[in-house]
């Protein structure tokens, strides 16, 4: 009995510190990612002139990229205002150029990002001697959106899909059961431009915004053009939400609202597939961060939880409830709120479970009325696994079945890569979901912020999810970027960033590997000769600072609720 109540006992200790119950803070080893930022001051002249340089770097980019879209990018396959043009029409017949002109273009924008990022988090090792000002920031990333924002989708041909479920809701069709080829008809002009993968398949988004895409369609009709320019305001609105988000949370995190806006909004991964590839993950993440920002607001005051407070905990709580009916993951953010709630109301499983009560509540009426009032249901619930028909060399388990399942048939034992994969998604799902739960756990007990361990566990879920764009990336490291300042995040997610950018063919992959190839070599001499011709104009190397006064100072706010 002695030995059976001894190993109870032992389990329990290994449950309990597998979850996080019983680890010290100094043990609590994702803790370590973040460390309180101190004030520097703002740029010295000869590092003015430098910024101002990289700064019309990015737009020279942008401008590229923009201009190389009229040949390039996902335009409609009918309804194309510039198609038999003289003066735009060349770029489409000129594809190995404008391929060479649109990378050039993404690679003079990255160069400028990491850049800039000398003057807002500093190098590889550590803080920056001189810091750009907020208001510097914001117009530079400006700057970099305006000539993205006018032209045609680049990256991604989603839009088109989200025409088309848009136009088969307001026909009066239900979009979470009919796809975009039986609803309009293949020779529909909205249908010719969704991808062949997605023509049979339905709308696999939540039903606020099916319900604001059944609104523009019908303002817009089987206008293509108009359409893809109010997704793309939506965009642009939600990356607006994004920028004013970011720095108030990183604020209270004790981070640079300078360095967290660098990494988390001006990510070249933002301008070119939030913004020139008009993905809804924009609205979905900008509502989901203003949300958790009312939340924490309310939570993280000074003062006690009066009728005001309350009032903004669950406003920003429905706000949350929201984002995630244009895309359900952000959902788990009410989480890491319960859990900030439940620990400010005080010590026990009391609080837990009122504050459980309270924001399932507000999920569950919030939820309802958004299914009720658009007419749209709960169709919704059956189409969120929709996109793991696509395999995605960037998701973990699939990457794993794939390779093993490749294996199997050099071996001859058969293509067995369907049956790995269910086997390794279910894996990694738990895998996800027992990380979710430690940050929980570590949110109530204090151990780590809510921004920061729901930017853990986001980057938990990308990884590990049946299918990863180089988007869905955006959904840990927009969060983390408010939260987690050491190298050992930094370098990797300014690494990713920068690499996945580079990568990414304006298309998709419609190109010859000869074009790829030619224009492959082209940027590269190209860049090397900028690299040279700009080596004492821009900071290529790391310099030491100047003993020259500053132009201005760039505060950093003390932390109002960092994590230990």
């Amino acid at each position: 009995m002695v030995a059976l109540r001894g190993a109870r006992r032992r389990i329990i200790d290994l449950g309990r510190r597998a979850l996080g119950l019983d680890v010290r803070p100094a043990d609590h080893t994702i803790a370590a990612l973040h460390s309180n930022e101190n004030e520097v001051p703002g740029l010295n002249a000869r590092e003015m002139a430098q910024f101002t340089r990289i700064r019309f770097l990015g737009a020279t980019g942008s401008v590229l990229m923009a201009i190389s879209g009229l040949g390039v990018a996902a335009q409609p396959v009918l309804g194309n205002p510039v198609s038999g043009v003289r003066l735009f029409g060349g770029f489409a017949r000129w594809q190995t150029s404008s391929l060479a002109l649109n990378m050039l273009g993404i690679v003079l924008l990255v160069m400028a990002w990491l850049l800039l990022g000398r003057f807002s988090v500093g190098g590889l090792g550590g803080a920056p001697a001189h810091r750009i000002t907020r208001s510097q920031l914001d117009r530079t990333l400006l700057l970099w959106v305006v000539p993205l924002s006018i032209t045609p989708p680049m990256f991604s041909t989603d839009v088109y899909s989200y025409l088309a479920q848009s136009e088969i809701a307001a026909r009066g069709m239900d979009p979470y059961v009919v796809g975009p080829g039986p609803g309009l008809g293949l020779d529909d002009i909205l249908t010719r431009n969704v991808p062949t993968i997605w023509l049979q398949t339905p709308a696999p988004y939540g039903p606020l915004f099916l319900w604001v895409g059944r609104a523009m369609a019908h303002l817009t009709a089987d206008n293509v053009i108009v359409g893809v320019w109010l997704h793309r305001l939506l965009a642009v609105a939600g990356v607006a939400l994004i920028v004013w988000a970011l720095p108030r949370l990183s604020r209270r995190c004790g981070v640079a609202p300078v360095g967290a806006l660098w990494l988390g909004a001006a990510n070249p991964l933002v301008l070119l597939h939030l913004i020139s590839g008009v993905h809804n993950d924009a609205l979905m993440l900008g509502l989901m961060l203003a949300g958790m920002e009312f939340c924490l607001r309310a939570i993280e005051s000074s003062r006690p939880l009066d009728r005001r407070a309350w009032a903004l905990l669950v406003f920003g709580a429905v706000v949350i409830v929201l984002s995630s009916s244009i895309k359900f993951t952000s959902i788990i953010a009410l989480g890491f709120v319960g859990m900030a709630l439940a620990r400010r109301l005080g010590v026990g499983l009391r609080p837990l479970i009122g504050s459980a009560l309270l924001l399932g509540v507000i999920a569950i009426g919030t939820t309802l009325f958004v299914s009720w009032a658009s007419g749209l249901g709960f169709g919704w619930t059956h189409t969120l696994n929709t996109a793991s028909a696509v395999r995605s060399w960037m998701s973990l388990p699939t990457a794993i079945g794939i390779i093993t399942g490749f294996g199997g048939v050099l071996l001859g034992l058969g293509d067995h890569t369907t049956a790995l994969l269910s086997i390794t998604r279910p894996i990694a799902g738990a895998v996800a979901a027992f990380i979710t739960l430690r940050m929980l756990i570590a949110t109530w007990t204090g151990r780590l912020h809510p921004v920061g361990a729901l930017g853990v566990s986001l980057a938990a879920i990308v990884l590990l999810f049946p299918v990863v764009q180089a988007w869905y990336l955006l959904w840990a490291l927009v969060p983390l970027a408010a939260w987690a300042t050491q190298p050992a995040f930094r370098v990797p997610a300014v690494v990713l960033s920068a690499a996945v950018s580079l990568m990414q063919m304006p298309r998709g992959g419609d190109y010859g590997v000869f074009q790829i190839i030619e224009a492959a070599v082209a940027v590269v001499v190209v860049g090397v000769g900028f690299i040279a011709l700009t080596r004492n104009l821009l900071p290529w190397r790391a310099q030491h600072p100047d003993a020259a006064a500053p132009m201005a100072p760039a505060a950093v706010p003390q932390s109002v609720g960092g994590s230990g």
